[in-house]
């Protein structure tokens, strides 16, 4: 029967083991990762297992952490902005259902537990955030660009996601916040967004990122942040053809970016914000981390990461997909419908900004299925099929309809139909990272 520590008796734990080393100022644990080498020699499949001694060192003291978002002022911007608010600030308040409280729910740092081992009672359960020093959501700073200068509590309002008694007790708290200028190229994004394209930058692309470096460490000096997260939340953009000599190599990027080229907007920010030596993680399904963006990131030592959130439909699809496979049946033709009523949508009803979401969706499933040729020949593949409809009626729900079909033993057929009902208040998640969590091989590589 797995039991609980007290929460007085969930953090302050100790591991006892010759691999980890408490200091006053870090936490050290080497680690074995395991890995296998496989080879052909002379028609024989040789499999080799090898041994990588790994170091990962962890601050103690927890830094004050500022989170930059691209697209502050739009549904996902406004609406984690407001989560964290009310629950730093204990908000209340009443629905037709009854009082709601804020909460973390949905977080995976925030809201779930992890096995710590086992206890004369049986398994032991602490909560995810007590395993390492960490960032509090509570204690994160925000600030961000929008190409809409509105300010967060009105941008909240348009948004449409919470319930009103809610947005009363915050606007107070939101109205001073205001989006700096963002970076607006119209032909990356849906041209139904040029109305809301009031709080641009001007100037060349070089300019626009020199001009985001100083709004970052802008915001690092005035805020007293020690760390800085910038974080893209903004509209889904176009895909950008990788190009020999425009965007495959860190130089060749750079170059562009002072010639004028095409360089999308989020890759525009990536590189800003590499230079300054902050993480940057992208949450929309574009391919903002073109080859160029990759090496530079590599060179400065930068952490970079994201393609798309993938809260809703996708990640349902990536888990069942895995599923399925795993368990050896055969997914023949998957069909996904959706449709939402926000920004979202409406930038979404264009076709190029589509067809990254349809890549994105895609993916999950063509990953699964090259893990598996026994059930998948050479260049087979489901019938896929992805349809976004925009419907803004239906405001803030994101729905989906789901129809899988699989082939099973003897000539059967399974199939499996999904209906998903998503908010942008579930997507808005708050898995911060530990306390600069650092990894080496034997040492110490990261600034």
């Amino acid at each position: 029967m797995p039991f609980f520590l007290p929460e007085s008796m969930a953090a302050p734990f100790v591991v006892e083991s010759p691999d980890v080393r408490y200091t006053p100022d870090v936490i050290e644990a080497q680690y074995d990762y395991q890995a296998v080498q496989v080879r052909q020699e002379d028609g024989i499949t040789k499999v080799t297992p090898s041994s990588t001694r790994l170091l990962f060192r962890t601050e103690r003291r927890v830094p004050k952490l500022g989170v930059m978002l691209v697209g502050w002022g739009g549904n996902n911007g406004t609406t984690v902005t407001a989560a964290v608010l009310a629950n730093k600030l204990g908000l209340t308040w009443m629905t037709k259902t009854g009082p709601k409280r804020a909460n973390y729910y949905g977080s995976l740092l925030q809201a779930s537990t992890v096995c710590l081992g086992n206890g004369p009672g049986g398994e032991v359960y602490v909560p995810f955030r007590d395993l390492l020093p960490m960032v509090h959501p509570d204690d994160i700073v925000f600030d961000g660009w929008d190409i809409s200068g509105m300010n967060l509590a009105e941008a909240m309002r348009r948004a449409q996601v919470l319930d009103w008694p809610l947005q009363e007790q915050l606007r107070p708290h939101m109205e001073g916040m205001r989006p700096r200028p963002s970076i607006y190229i119209p032909e990356f994004i849906a041209a139904n967004q040029q109305e809301r394209a009031d709080n641009v930058l001007t100037g060349t692309k070089a300019e626009q990122v020199a001009q985001i470096r100083r709004d970052i460490r802008d915001f690092r000096n005035a805020s007293g942040v020690d760390k800085v997260i910038v974080l893209w939340t903004a509209n889904t953009e176009r895909f950008c053809e990788v190009q020999t000599g425009l965007n495959d190599t860190a130089e060749n990027l750079l170059r562009a970016i002072e010639s004028g080229l095409e360089v999308s907007p989020s890759t525009l920010f990536a590189v800003a914000s590499i230079l300054e030596g902050c993480p940057y993680i992208n949450g929309s399904p574009q391919n903002t981390f073109v080859p160029g963006a990759v090496e530079l990131a590599v060179q400065h030592q930068v952490f970079i990461a994201g393609d798309d959130f993938k809260s809703g439909q996708t990640k349902l699809k990536s888990v069942l997909v895995d599923f399925l496979v795993s368990s050896g049946i055969k997914p023949v033709s998957i069909v996904s419908y959706n449709h939402l009523g926000n920004n979202d949508g409406r930038n979404l009803s264009a076709p190029a900004q589509f067809r990254s979401k349809e890549v994105s969706k895609s993916n999950v499933v063509d990953d699964m299925v090259d893990l598996n040729p026994v059930l998948y020949g050479p260049g087979e593949r489901p019938d896929h099929c992805v349809v976004i409809k925009y419907v803004p009626y239906v405001g803030d729900s994101k729905r989906a309809l789901d129809e899988y079909t699989s082939e099973i033993a003897l000539g059967g057929t399974n199939t499996i139909v999904i209906h998903n009902v998503c908010e942008v208040r579930g997507s808005c998640s708050f898995a911060f990272p530990p306390n600069a969590t650092r990894l080496s091989n034997r040492q110490n590589c990261s600034k």
